[in-house]
């Protein structure tokens, strides 16, 4: 199974078992089975997103231009990455493409997990240290709390108090099923929590959340 196949495998698994989730989960198969599929027509992608998109895409004032250009960009990207050979990085920007992380992945290791980061543009992976704010560079442990939800026992919110700004971590020492770039997007509700709690999003993702 390509990495295409697994994502939209997950994302149907998820649709089914989170309606609240259900109608952002299936458009993103759409826009999943549009980018595995190259060469890539801008019609083609117009008519999906009206046809399937979420509301806030169809209003007059909706970022439908800018939403294409990620679609696209994102799709070129992972492609010139998964072909590349990417070099070993430290920073908290992609090694490949320069991008933030959209996501934090732990990765079982021995007893416990290894953090790496994914990018928001080419999902390139590259290991970073698990008590390091990839913003501002915080180390104190006090100062970097962790959020769950019973809702996602997979899936946390990694905080700075310095900074004020969060990502989420997939735990696949917890759930070896999940899948990063998906299991990012159905957990829009911990995105909701974090705001209204003071924290700002590193990076969004696709769908601008």
């Amino acid at each position: 199974m390509n990495r295409w196949q697994r994502r939209i495998e997950r994302a149907q698994e998820l649709a089914r078992a989170s309606p609240a989730h259900r109608e952002l989960l299936n458009f993103y198969i759409g826009i999943a089975r549009f980018q595995s599929a190259p060469p890539y027509r801008l019609e083609t992608l117009m008519e999906l997103i009206g046809r399937t998109a979420p509301s806030p895409l169809l209003t007059p004032d909706g970022p439908v231009h800018a939403f294409c250009e990620r679609v696209l960009l994102q799709a070129q990207s992972e492609e010139r990455a998964h072909s590349a050979t990417i070099p070993a990085g430290v920073q908290p920007q992609c090694p490949f493409c320069g991008e933030k992380p959209v996501a934090a992945v732990l990765r079982p290791e021995g007893d416990g997990g290894k953090r790496f980061l994914l990018c928001s543009q080419c999902f390139t992976e590259w290991e970073f240290r698990r008590l390091l704010c990839p913003n501002c560079g915080e180390e104190d442990k006090d100062k970097l709390p962790v959020y769950t939800a019973e809702e996602f026992p997979h899936v946390r919110v990694e905080a700075c108090d310095t900074c004020h700004v969060y990502l989420k971590a997939i735990d696949l020492t917890k759930n070896g099923l999940a899948v990063p770039e998906v299991d990012e997007l159905a957990t829009a509700a911990l995105d909701l929590w974090a705001g209204e709690h003071g924290y700002t999003k590193l990076q969004a993702n696709l769908f601008g959340l």
